[in-house]
């Protein structure tokens, strides 16, 4: 089956899980019932229900089918597995979205930016720097490098919306995988600049480095977070060796 026959099964049933139209700790219909509703073969069933399992959203039971696990107040703002903008976040979670870009420039990879980043030294690349106001509060800014013989033309207009939508949709990019890390770093001076604290004097930091479909890594994001809004929750399998 084309990828999306599989992608629009998975977008569904996880918005109908969302929904409520499968509670938690209901079975998921079956799979020769889900065949026939969505007119596609039982293996493209089976690999949007693995993508739930994996996500949290169902567990598989032998023999029974699948379970549903996901409450509504387990909602995570952010996806720890999965590869998601910021604005499909924001959307996921039912708030609003605004980005302000503060900085936009090109610039070439020196050493030093080489061994934090992972491009190579004399790479060039789009520096952007976003602040995110999420129903109205500027609570994030990222600080993202682009490696412009991937993400091209980039604009500062594209950077405000969403840069992930422009290499899919313009570019013809597939976004595969990402690899991060996560701490803890005191405020900055730009964080107490630009974010709404609250009070805070710490935030959560995120870094990414992002690979496209033939392994290139076209992203590197440090994003800061007000740590009250940093929330996720993770289903993990046990695994005996």
């Amino acid at each position: 089956m084309p990828a999306i026959k599989y992608d629009t099964i998975l977008k569904k049933l996880r918005k109908e899980i969302e929904s409520g139209k499968y509670a938690f700790g209901e079975m998921l219909p079956s799979e020769n019932r889900l065949t026939e509703k969505h007119n596609c073969s039982r293996n493209t069933v089976r690999r949007a229900v693995k993508v739930l399992s994996d996500e949290g959203y169902v567990q598989i039971v032998h023999g029974k089918g699948a379970l549903v696990l996901y409450r509504n107040q387990d909602q995570a703002l952010f996806s720890i597995e999965g590869v998601e903008s910021m604005k499909e976040a924001a959307r996921r979670n039912g708030l609003s979205l605004k980005t302000k870009v503060i900085r936009f420039s090109e610039i070439t990879a020196d050493s030093e930016l080489s061994q934090k980043t992972g491009f190579e030294e004399g790479s060039s690349l789009y520096l952007v720097q976003r602040v995110r106001y999420l129903d109205g509060e500027a609570q994030i800014i990222d600080h993202n490098y682009f490696l412009k013989d991937v993400v091209h033309d980039l604009t500062e207009e594209i950077a405000e919306s969403s840069v992930y939508d422009y290499m899919e949709l313009n570019l013809g990019e597939v976004i595969m995988t990402t690899r991060r890390k996560y701490a803890v770093e005191k405020a900055t001076a730009l964080d107490r600049k630009y974010l709404d604290l609250n009070g805070y004097n710490c935030l959560a930091v995120v870094e990414n480095q992002t690979f496209n479909k033939e392994g290139v890594q076209f992203e590197y994001t440090i994003s800061r977070h007000r740590p009250d809004r940093f929330v996720f929750y993770q289903l993990s399998h046990r695994r005996k060796t």
